[in-house]
């Protein structure tokens, strides 16, 4: 898995070099991203969960694990606090892969006996429970599960460069069962989690929440006790342990009245690392204090945000402390954003793995438009923009017919899920035209679903709320169908108006055969002024007129790239300007153009595109004629009329 370095943070200014504006966006260290391709050497089993783990909502997990830096061998337990949703529990179950091996396990303190059936588990109670009972599992495990990419669940890794030997978990999307006995069903969140990691002494041990405790054990160990109250989602649970050193520092958002939050930094125990990374992890205090301006306060901001430094191509977002391979501006950028879209409130499903991912790579964008400046953001949009548009289909819903444990890839797919996820969001920002209000439907997302789950369709339905605009057919266009469009222009001043065609085909009709879509067209004067015009293209074939009383030079159509399109040709159009002696209908034309003329004098009649390519030619000898335009592809033509005396051209639309 190759690391892209993308951005380094130098004190307060950002220094880069001319080679990052060619930075490959198909990226594999941010997040998931890293996940695209390295899962592909895995053998997946294709399950499908027992329906017996919908029978319980857990409440509280407590992992009380031995681990150490070197090994991927694992041993301990986890606790269940957990309550009855059925009518009747009489068989309890989780998951855990066959490589584990099982000690015992205990329901309300009785030992059980269970049987396991493709890396789950199933545990009949002598004493069934009744709906609402809570109840307590402890299962007794150890073993060392299987490891070797990036979808590991328990990774270790010796660091050359820093010459420390680290040991770390990743449990995105389905491999929490490679490390502890688990229930992955997004939609049960624990309410609080504990994480007790008992190491060598020399040794470091990260995990979410708050270290409450040190404790120094016999025989050269030490346990770390980190506790959380926040609710969690199962893939959110996390562990990091090498030879570390803490480096801590606070952030003081605006909305956190006289208080910080806490910014603990887990790094490899050399000088040189700390020196490395410094001006990375200051860097935090800086985007944290954005963020919980933009999108509301820190979620997690009564415990910490943190960062554990491991040996794996990238971050994972791991809830209140993020396990990630260095400390580059988009990468850190991009999983403390996490924090707030995919930890506060996840996905429901991983159909809309958006809700995690494509806020998170905008909010990289947010981090370049409002930290890093000039020229970073429209480096990221010009190059996001290019990769998204290099294949013409896919939609950034994934089909649940394509969330299978064996199709991480389409999951984590970074064309569809990152970058066109996120170039949605910049379009209805756009669609919305009040930066205030955009920010205020990102807070009140936050607001509705905090430390819950939610779907694209909760936030369609929140976005048309706070907005008072309907969104669903936008919604229906860029996240649920496939492609892009691609447009046509042609325009002129005439008097005083400017008049512009705008001709739209897309990349995938049969999925969207028209994006109803609005687009900005910048006018520049020959005065040196300019302004800007909204198009709403709401047919394949618009015509747009506009009253200006300045001459026009040039226009520019979305030259801030504000909306995911190609554009073929602008082309300034000069039609002649005498009276008419013919007429010709329908424009726009679908297969047939009728041509006629009052005083029987036509002699030829042409097509020819917007370049003067000659498409079709007929001589004419009766007062009327027919075109078949059926071969040709939608867009604007010209149409050439020549008697003995004169010749006309005229604009025609096809569609």
């Amino acid at each position: 898995m190759r690391d892209v370095i993308l951005f380094a943070f130098i004190l307060v200014i950002f220094s880069f070099t001319e080679a990052l504006c060619q930075r490959e966006f198909q990226r594999e260290n941010i997040c998931s991203q890293a996940k695209s391709r390295s899962f592909l050497i895995k053998d997946y089993k294709n399950i499908i969960q027992t329906p017996l783990l919908q029978c319980y909502d857990v409440k509280f997990y407590f992992l009380d694990l031995n681990v150490e830096n070197n090994t991927i061998a694992i041993s301990g337990n986890v606790t269940f606090n957990a309550s009855v949703v059925t009518n009747v529990l009489d068989t309890f179950a989780f998951e855990l892969i066959d490589e584990l091996y099982i000690d015992s396990i205990k329901v309300n303190g009785i030992g059980e006996n269970y049987f396991r059936n493709n890396d789950e588990v199933f545990v009949p109670l002598d004493f069934p429970l009744p709906v609402n009972d809570n109840f307590i599992s402890q299962i007794f495990y150890h073993g060392s599960p299987p490891t070797g990419d990036f979808f590991s669940g328990v990774s270790t890794e010796y660091d050359s460069t820093w010459q420390k030997n680290v040991t770390w978990t990743l449990s995105e999307p389905f491999n929490a069962r490679e490390w502890w006995p688990t229930k992955q069903i997004l939609t049960d969140k624990a309410d609080s989690v504990w994480v007790f990691l008992t190491t060598s002494s020399e040794n470091k041990a990260g995990s979410i929440g708050i270290l409450r405790n040190i404790v120094p054990l016999t025989g050269n160990k030490i346990r770390y006790e980190w506790k959380s109250k926040y609710p969690i989602d199962y893939y959110l649970i996390s562990f990091a342990v090498a030879d570390y050193q803490d480096y801590s520092i606070y952030a003081y958002p605006s909305n956190l009245l006289n208080d910080s939050i806490l910014i603990q930094n887990y790094i490899y125990d050399t000088p040189e690392c700390l020196t490395f990374n410094k001006q990375g992890m200051d860097g935090t205090k800086e985007m944290l204090e954005l963020y919980s301006t933009l999108l509301g306060l820190y979620p997690f901001h009564e415990e910490k945000y943190g960062h554990c430094l491991a040996g794996l191509s990238g971050g994972m977002e791991h809830q209140t402390m993020t396990t990630l391979g260095g400390f580059h501006f988009d990468l850190v950028a991009h999983e403390l954003a996490h924090m707030w879209f995919g930890d506060n409130v996840t996905c429901s499903n991983w159909s809309d793995i958006w809700i995690n991912e494509g806020f998170a790579t905008y909010c990289d964008f947010l981090a370049l438009e409002m930290i890093a400046g000039d020229p970073w953001p429209e480096i990221w949009k010009n190059n996001v923009h290019s990769f998204v548009l290099s294949e013409p289909d896919g939609s950034v819903y994934v089909p649940e017919e394509d969330v299978t444990y064996d199709n991480v890839e389409r999951i984590f797919d970074s064309r569809l899920t990152y970058w066109k996820g996120a170039l949605i969001i910049n379009m209805i920002r756009f669609e919305i035209q009040n930066d205030d209000l955009f920010f205020q439907v990102l807070k009140n997302f936050q607001i509705e679903f905090a430390d819950s789950t939610a779907s694209a369709i909760d936030f369609i339905n929140l976005l048309n709320e706070t907005t008072g605009k309907n969104f669903n057919e936008f919604f229906q266009q860029w996240y649920y169908g496939e492609g892009y469009p691609i447009f046509s222009f042609s325009w002129k001043q005439q008097d005083s108006q400017f008049v512009i065609n705008s001709v739209q085909t897309t990349s995938k009709p049969e999925s969207i055969p028209l994006f109803n879509t609005k687009l900005p067209c910048k006018l520049f004067f020959n005065d040196g002024t300019d302004s800007t015009l909204v198009l709403n293209q709401q047919t394949n074939a618009d015509f747009f007129s506009f009253p200006v009383e300045k001459t026009i030079d040039s226009i520019q159509i979305d030259p801030e790239r504000w909306i995911l399109k190609k554009i073929e040709s602008i082309i300034g159009i000069q039609e002649t300007d005498i009276v008419s002696n013919f007429l010709f209908f329908p424009n726009p034309v679908n297969d047939q153009l009728f041509i006629s003329s009052a005083q029987n004098d036509i002699k030829e009649v042409s097509i020819s595109d917007l370049y003067g390519n000659n498409l079709i030619m007929i001589e004419v000898k009766q007062p009327s004629c027919m075109l078949d335009l059926s071969g040709l592809s939608p867009g604007v033509y010209f149409l050439q009329i020549k008697t003995m005396l004169e010749f006309e051209t005229k604009k025609i639309i096809k569609i």
